[in-house]
């Protein structure tokens, strides 16, 4: 998954962990894209830079659209619409991160397409294949012609090249040669299919609507088309539904899940349900921990919008300091800024981010975020809250230091540019210039998350390797390129 323009244009945009893809697909319903459509819509955080659908219908067999920008522009109007007739289709929404960047190619969009002696098949794939590169030199030197450069086109032909007689048999065939996380939902003319990898690292959920069915990156999305949560899909499980049949199959070695943690940070949407907890709740609960690890004294809790915020309410609750919404949000960046001047980019994250003044005058301040990655967006705020006249200013963050690059999935910078990789907690403080500066701790985030014991070092619960540089699957494509393991991790084989 591939570079693509960002769209829209946001200055404070690469100094997130930014989620690669949303996934989504509905069997069994009229005006199948239509709900796709409305799914990606509640998706879009996971990707703004492009989306695509996949629809069949008998009568008119597949049919396709894929466009970069924001789904509410391209996938709205009726001429687009009106061109993805049936009743079974699948969608995606993407950011980037396996392929060149700097690509702006629209065949790097996905869902991709395959036609195969049984018939078609359409696959949308959330998360990062690590061994993309040697499959695809493989792939190549047995006479596959890639028409992109995303890793999620090696499945494709994978399953070209597999001799089972079906295409959910030639997708097991294809996805126990692939090493990573991958969450995939895909079609045929009569099936749509869910597969989640064995360690179960990225998201996926099966829901009803109607007399169909819905699979989809996270539960929000069921609840804006009415369809009822049914279940997680589970890790290392394939699900085929045919007509108003749900066929549930197991085909990998079964492993111990790791379900990435910072799904419950900040990727997820709050009002999502991860397992049988509100992602909102848990949030809640990693500021009530970090209150505990890290308190201060001060006048008010304020969130950095819009992640920070379930974290900064949980800290105020727990250490009986006023929450106050200190900074407030401009809703409605758009187009204006797509292609923006140097004075309007020199302006930074004061077109999105703007500071209550008459509240935070005279006051020490606690600003809750959910990380701190490069530190260049938190050292703006800080410029920007001392400005109104702050007296003090503390940072609360809602996650650990992030010193490892993710390679499951999540555009990550290079390990060097991530601030925590090359100073310590005590260097952070006084590079971003704030009175204090405290992350919660990896036991404290783990008990947040409903782990009591916090994190297991043998076998730790979830993937938390930005944080700990533990990483579940081996990064193979990358360690050839030179990047190095932390000394005293041994990842799993």
């Amino acid at each position: 998954m591939d570079a693509l323009p960002r769209h829209p244009f946001d200055p404070s945009d690469d100094d997130k962990l930014r989620e690669e893809c949303g996934v989504f697909g509905v069997i069994g319903v009229s005006d199948a894209a239509n709900f796709i459509a409305l799914g990606l819509h509640a998706l879009q955080h996971r990707g703004q830079e492009a989306g695509g659908i996949v629809t069949h219908d008998p009568e008119h067999g597949f049919s396709s659209a894929r466009r970069f920008g924001l789904v509410r522009d391209s996938f709205t109007s009726a001429s687009i619409m009106d061109t993805l007739p049936g009743e079974i289709g699948i969608g995606h929404v993407r950011y980037s991160t396996a392929g060149s960047k700097g690509a702006t190619q629209i065949r790097d969009v996905q869902p991709f397409f395959g036609e195969f002696a049984m018939g078609g098949a359409a696959i949308a794939h959330n998360g990062n294949i690590v061994n993309a590169d040697a499959l695809r030199r493989e792939l190549i030197e047995r006479g596959s012609i890639f028409q992109s450069s995303s890793d999620s086109e090696c499945i494709i032909h994978l399953m070209a090249r597999s001799l089972q007689r079906t295409i959910p048999e030639r997708m097991k065939d294809a996805l126990r040669r692939v090493e990573g996380a991958f969450s995939i939902v895909a079609m045929t003319r009569t099936k749509l299919i869910g597969v989640r990898d064995p360690l179960g690292v990225r998201p996926l959920v099966l829901g009803r609507l109607g007399d169909g069915y819905a699979l989809s990156s996270e539960t929000c999305a069921l609840d804006i088309i009415g369809a009822d949560y049914l279940r997680e899909i589970e890790p290392g499980e394939m699900v085929v539904i045919t007509g108003d049949k749900v066929e549930s199959f197991k085909p990998f070695e079964r492993q111990s899940p790791r379900f990435c943690i910072f799904e419950h940070v900040y990727f997820s949407r709050p009002d999502s349900i991860i397992g049988t907890k509100s992602v909102y709740e848990t949030r809640e609960a990693i500021g009530r921990e970090l209150a505990k690890e890290a308190p201060v004294d001060a006048d008010l809790v304020c969130p950095v919008p819009d992640s920070g915020t379930p974290a900064a309410i949980g800290y105020s609750l727990e250490s009986g300091i006023p929450y106050a919404m200190g900074i407030i949000r401009n809703q409605y960046m758009g187009r204006t800024f797509i292609e923006p001047t140097e004075q309007i980019r020199n302006m930074g994250v004061r077109l999105k981010l703007n500071v209550n003044r008459a509240l935070i005058r005279g006051k020490r301040v606690i600003l809750v975020d959910d990380s701190v990655v490069r530190g260049t967006t938190s050292r703006k705020i800080k410029e920007m809250i001392l400005d109104a006249g702050a007296a003090e200013v503390h940072f609360r963050i809602a996650s650990p230091p992030t010193a490892w690059p993710c390679f499951y999935g999540v555009d990550t910078p290079e390990r060097e540019k991530l601030l925590a990789a090359t100073m310590s907690e005590d260097e952070m403080r006084v590079h971003l210039g704030v009175a204090s500066l405290r992350f919660i701790s990896l036991d404290g985030l783990y008990r947040a998350v409903g782990v009591a014991g916090g994190r297991d070092a043998r076998q730790p619960a979830y993937c938390d390797a930005c944080f700990s540089g533990d990483y579940p699957v081996k990064p193979t494509d990358q360690m050839a390129r030179g990047f190095k393991l932390a000394d005293a991790v041994e990842p799993a084989e």
